[in-house]
């Protein structure tokens, strides 16, 4: 597990839903608190969101960059058949 991914113990007691637990989790869990506790007022909790969504943009550029990898080594395979 890395540091930006809860437990799934820490996941329960936070009621965080099934499609949102990823490896971004353990960033999501303080946003929604300070959510909570502001009434969802967009101008608060920003360091948490900005937070939060730069860890979800690197793990999309993570794995496009692994499926362009496996992509690479497919073709390549294919082609040397």
């Amino acid at each position: 597990m890395s540091s930006t991914t809860a437990s799934q113990t820490e996941l329960k007691a936070a009621r965080v839903p099934l499609g949102w637990r990823d490896q971004c989790s353990a960033l999501l869990i303080p946003l929604n608190k300070c959510r909570r506790t502001n009434s969802y007022t967009p101008w608060t909790c920003e360091n948490e969101r900005h937070g939060y969504e730069k860890c979800q943009y690197d793990d999309l550029m993570r794995r496009m960059k692994k499926m362009s990898k496996l992509k690479q080594e497919a073709a390549a395979a294919a082609a040397e058949e």
